[in-house]
């Protein structure tokens, strides 16, 4: 609890922090390679609460996994690094972490969070999954979340994480097997069809939402064996914590489709308006979107 009261003090901090940053040390958008779901600050701060949200049953999944003091694990897809601290604090100084993240911004976070923690069991490494192998071939355990779902190819993607993993070693997997199971109840029409239209731009950009449903046949094509695998999906209420995960990609997400060209402003209006109204009422019942949590050993 009082690491999760922490988390959520620095969450603020970091959002003021976003709004006080001096243009001078910002990221070029030339050299960042970006995302559907963006790099910007904003997403930054969006990502530490759904960390958050989630961290109880990540650690409990790392734990059934087997992660612990010593491990060697690699977190693909690292994003601004709030996964890649709590394996570092896990392993300790006897293990090592290596995050793997294509953009430059997401890493720089990475980066200063570390320096702050006094964290020297974690490398860095900027790359893009689709170019270039992850590299190593004796790690304990690889994490990767929401990642195979933006891919070009997930079977791409899981032959690199064969390739790093020692034999027995994990590889764990949260990704969505139903993104269309977000809805409200009672249900909100212009909210669903945020819901198709956030799907429908993953699908643009080269990906597939619903990627959880072939990951398994992936895996074994691969030389995986399944040890576990899980539905997860959540109810909220607008006083729930749970409810700001979802809440706050949606109010985020609503100017990027605006800016990738793929709705109007009359649309974008409809849905924030119809959520805010569900939003201000407590008995609104949210059901988040299925995730599939998979535990794979490699042969």
């Amino acid at each position: 609890m009082e690491h999760d009261r922490k988390l959520r003090r620095e969450i603020v901090s970091q959002e003021k922090r976003t709004r006080e940053e001096d243009e001078a040390t910002a990221m070029p958008d030339s050299l960042e390679r970006d995302y559907v779901i963006g790099t910007h600050d904003e997403e930054i701060v969006r990502l530490g609460v759904q960390h958050s949200v989630w961290r109880p049953r990540v650690l409990e999944c790392w734990r059934r996994a087997g992660i612990t003091t010593g491990s060697r694990v690699m977190d693909v897809g690292a994003g601004p690094g709030y996964a890649t601290i709590d394996l570092a604090e896990i392993v300790g100084p006897t293990g090592h972490v290596i995050a793997v993240e294509r953009s430059a911004h997401f890493l720089q976070n990475a980066r200063e969070a570390c320096r702050v923690r006094g964290l020297a069991n974690v490398r860095l490494c900027e790359l893009d999954l689709m170019d270039e192998p992850l590299g190593a071939n004796d790690l304990d355990a690889i994490w990767c979340r929401w990642v195979a779902c933006f891919v070009l190819s997930p079977a791409r993607l899981i032959a690199n994480i064969a390739a790093a993993l020692r034999k027995g070693g994990i590889a764990i997997f949260h990704e969505y097997i139903d993104y269309g199971s977000w809805r409200l109840a009672p249900r909100r029409p212009a909210v669903e069809s945020f819901v198709s239209e956030v799907m429908a731009s993953w699908r643009q950009a080269g990906g597939e939402p619903d990627i959880a449903s072939s990951l398994p046949g992936l895996l074994r094509d691969a030389g995986f064996r399944i040890r576990h695998m899980s539905p997860i999906v959540y109810a909220a209420t607008p006083n729930d914590f749970v409810w700001q995960w979802p809440s706050r990609f949606l109010k985020g997400f609503l100017p990027r489709l605006l800016e990738l060209g793929q709705v109007d402003a009359s649309w974008a209006d409809s849905v924030r308006r119809e959520f805010e109204e569900a939003e201000s009422d407590p008995s609104t019942i949210m059901v988040t979107p299925m995730l599939l949590e998979i535990v794979a050993e490699r042969a």
